[in-house]
């Protein structure tokens, strides 16, 4: 009977010995990917018509600090910090800094999108932001979105609601 048992161990042993695990050097862990419109995420590709039917695309923006804004004829928030964006344009689009704004098509305007923009003092180029525009840009999930790129198309800042031109001001200058 002692027999039996001990040819069964010595079997049982070689066998679980060989299902051991030999050393793999182990896996470095993997980032998680970053998705469009998170920090650190890169200016997608578009290419979009402007409200005056100038072509406006991402190929053009290579090696400028980019903010990407996006705004509607019917929301206030837009509204108060639109010409703030328009200022830090004038002040330093000579240092290879601008802005565009895409204007959501999720509701009805409350007044034609030209002259609202004329009306507020902004005439950095605008465009309609599409669905498609919205996905690559990773789901615009409220209004006003603000969204500051670096010189390498790297996003650096992002701001759903409004934002005070001088915080904007601030996150760019280093940008320059």
């Amino acid at each position: 009977m002692l027999r039996p048992c001990l040819l069964f161990l010595s079997f049982a042993v070689v066998g679980f010995a060989g299902c051991s695990q030999h050393p793999v050097s182990p896996t470095p862990p993997q980032k998680p990917a970053i998705t469009a419109g998170e920090i650190g995420s890169r200016l997608p590709d578009f290419s979009v018509k402007d409200l005056q039917g100038h072509l406006l695309s991402s190929s053009d923006l290579r090696g400028k600090v980019v903010l990407a804004d996006f705004w509607a004829t019917w929301c206030q928030p837009c509204k108060k910090e639109m010409p703030g964006y328009q200022k830090l344009a004038d002040r330093y689009g000579s240092r290879g800094f601008v802005v565009i704004g895409f204007k959501s098509d999720v509701m009805m305007d409350t007044e034609d999108p030209v002259q609202f923009a004329r009306k507020i003092g902004v005439h950095y180029p605008l465009a309609v932001a599409t669905h498609e525009v919205n996905q690559k840009f990773g789901d615009i999930e409220g209004l006003p979105t603000t969204m500051l790129y670096d010189r390498r198309g790297i996003l650096r800042m992002k701001v759903i609601g409004f934002e005070y031109t001088d915080n904007v001001e601030s996150a760019l200058k280093p940008l320059l």
